[in-house]
């Protein structure tokens, strides 16, 4: 008969105690409070299925109309796939107050490829006259429904861009460590610590936010993206790899107190980094008022 887990670490359970009776542990200032549905879901995975009846199509129909209708099939998968991965790219643009445009853009090629797409498919079932109207439509349309992608880098105004693109290199390595630990972490099988991963997560992207926001604090904060999350990412491998074959209650809970004093030290350093900039604000104030004073404003 399988058990409810009550321990140190669990959220329904006192410190050492299988209480559920006790109250959740309050969630920490700041975790989730950003946190948005992604709009990578339903509409896009539509786009996915959509053109599997081509598949059928293809393989009732002679040689050459077959190809077309696969050919058209490729196209509308291609054309999803870039698709989400343009909503995806657009949403971490959004996230950030300081970001370059996206190199690629995913979404109005994938507005293109569903033109080619379903113009091909009518092709392959009408005729020419169908096909460029079915092109036209579908790429209209699917502009329409998912819009452009970003054409402008954002608050990058009077920043130094040398700068901007050593701190975006950077949290785009420490996002690929945090992206190597969400996946490692499903492999446990361990929901809670899947959702204590989340929690560091949170704590860590309010620590890029910051060095974001400031580029001047890139050299601070290098080693809690370089060093630290690397060393998070290696421990969350081997926490998956022993608690997904024996269910280590021992692993557990050194994983558990691990993630506690990541989340502690990477929380800290982000208040010391908005520390920081209040102070450099407030002397750029006072240089400013003794300036005016001195000219007598």
């Amino acid at each position: 008969m399988a058990q409810r887990y009550g321990g140190k670490y669990s959220p329904e359970s006192a410190p050492g105690q299988g209480d559920t009776s006790a109250k959740r542990p309050e969630r920490k200032p700041g975790q989730y409070q950003h946190a948005k549905r992604s709009r990578a879901g339903g509409r896009v995975n539509a786009l996915f299925l959509l053109p599997l009846p081509l598949i059928w199509k293809a393989f009732t129909s002679e040689p050459i109309v077959m190809a077309q209708y696969l050919l058209a099939l490729g196209l509308l998968i291609l054309a999803a796939w870039l698709t989400r991965e343009g909503l995806l790219a657009q949403e971490a643009f959004e996230a950030r107050k300081v970001a370059r445009r996206p190199s690629v853009p995913r979404k109005m090629l994938g507005s293109a490829l569903t033109g080619l797409g379903l113009g091909m498919a009518g092709l392959a079932g009408f005729g020419a006259i169908e096909a460029a109207i079915f092109a036209v439509l579908g790429a209209a349309l699917h502009s329409m429904s998912f819009g452009l992608d970003p054409l402008r880098n954002k608050g990058t105004e009077g920043v130094d861009m040398y700068q901007t693109d050593r701190v975006a290199r950077a949290v785009e390595e420490a996002e690929k460590h945090i992206t190597a630990m969400q996946d490692a972490i499903k492999r446990s099988g361990d929901r809670m610590m899947q959702r204590r991963v989340e929690q560091f997560v949170a704590t860590a992207r309010e620590l890029f936010r910051g060095v974001e926001n400031d580029p001047r604090d890139l050299t601070a904060a290098r080693k809690y993206l370089t060093v630290y999350l690397k060393g998070a990412r290696d421990a969350t491998i081997k926490f998956a790899d022993v608690y997904s074959r024996n269910q280590s209650d021992e692993a557990r809970v050194s994983y558990a107190a691990l993630l506690d004093d990541l989340e502690q030290n990477f929380a800290a350093r982000t208040g010391k980094l908005l520390e920081n900039d209040n102070t450099d604000l407030s002397i750029e104030i006072d240089v400013l008022r003794e300036r005016l004073q001195r000219e007598g404003v």
